[in-house]
């Protein structure tokens, strides 16, 4: 048994759905022939769950729209949740299409599962969208309504600036000074997904795997928190040799929580990513699914970069930290060095 639910091609889930339900296809729409080139004549597999079956349903919508052949969807609410790990049932069933979209709640305490699910996918040569903790409002408004044309053609230009660099610092006004090294760590972004690859719905950001034994400094988290939301108060992290060592804020369960988080298995607490959002319309939820996507704000995130150019992170989890208008200065292989970004403005 597989749990794959074949749509037929009337299927007509629209009447009697949600408000804005059009509204929400068309961010769907929009999504899959412009992020993951989804085309007349492809199939496409919804992994779903009852709290996001609307979007699922949306995403189902939008590729027939586009004259998708094979369109179905898979439930991992049938299985009992929160999932630790892959279920067998949905390992390799993807083999068989052009594009997948997971669509389900987000679970702090599923993150392994999801990094699970998503080397399962990408082993296939498939384009990957995922979209845990993806809402109703991110479908019909802002992130997902936006003309990604305009974003790829930001992201490629910031991309070009990181070239040849061998370190960024970093520093915002509330206290943020931190230096990773990114040699031969080349930057990726959303808004194209490619084959055997995936990219977060809603999109719009780029992000590289800074070499983990090499951050040093404090990062002032003044933003929100991945599966966390929006802090009531700032949030001091000290990074040492790319590792975790130091966490302080007023919100003492806060910081107790983050490091049960962050200690789940010994790269857990070591330096992951660096990414830097670009989506004019993306805003601050509390949800990082489109939090980091929000113009002028940068994140890191400790733990898992297998799936970036040379990360060697292998953790099982992967944990973002967000802070807004960030400035930025590079320093390259020739040894020069230039500001690219000033209070959260490209320059």
């Amino acid at each position: 048994m597989t749990g794959i639910m074949k749509l037929a091609e009337n299927d007509d889930y629209e009447n009697g759905c949600c408000p804005n339900f059009s509204k929400m296809v068309d961010g769907a729409e929009k999504a899959l022939k412009s992020v993951l080139s989804f085309d007349q004549g492809q199939n496409l597999l919804v992994v779903t769950d009852t709290e996001k079956q609307d979007i699922g349903h949306a995403f189902i919508s939008g590729a027939k729209r586009l004259g998708g052949l094979n369109i179905d969807l898979y439930s991992i609410s049938q299985h009992r949740r929160p999932l630790e790990k892959l279920p067998k049932e949905l390992k390799g069933i993807y083999k068989d299409y052009h594009v997948v979209v997971n669509a389900f709640s987000g679970d702090a305490k599923e993150t392994p599962f999801r990094v699970e699910l998503l080397y399962d996918e990408i082993a296939y040569d498939i384009r990957v969208a995922h979209a845990p903790g993806i809402t109703k409002e991110m479908m019909y408004k802002g992130p997902m309504n936006v003309d990604y044309k305009e974003i790829v053609e930001d992201a490629m230009n910031l991309m070009d600036k990181f070239k040849m660099a061998k370190e960024v610092h970093i520093t915002t006004k509330l206290g943020t000074d931190l230096i990773l090294d990114i040699l031969d760590r080349g930057f990726s972004t959303d808004v194209i997904i490619d084959k055997k690859s995936f990219g977060n719905l809603p999109a719009g950001e780029i992000w590289c795997a800074p070499t983990e034994t090499k951050g040093h400094g404090k990062v002032v988290v003044d933003g929100s928190i991945g599966d966390i939301g929006m802090l009531d108060a700032p949030l001091t992290l000290t990074l040492k040799d790319g590792h975790l060592v130091g966490m302080e804020s007023e919100d003492d369960k806060v910081v107790q929580r983050l490091w049960n988080l962050v200690t789940i298995d010994p790269m857990a607490s070591i330096i992951g990513e660096l990414g830097i959002g670009l989506n004019p319309n993306a805003r601050l939820v509390g949800n990082l699914l489109e939090d980091e996507k929000a113009g002028e704000t940068a994140h890191i995130a400790f733990g898992n970069n297998m799936d970036m150019q040379n990360g060697t992170n292998n953790s099982k989890t992967h944990r973002d930290f967000l802070f807004n208008k960030p400035s930025m200065v590079v320093t390259y292989t020739d040894g020069t060095s230039k500001e690219i970004i000033r209070d959260g403005k490209v320059l």
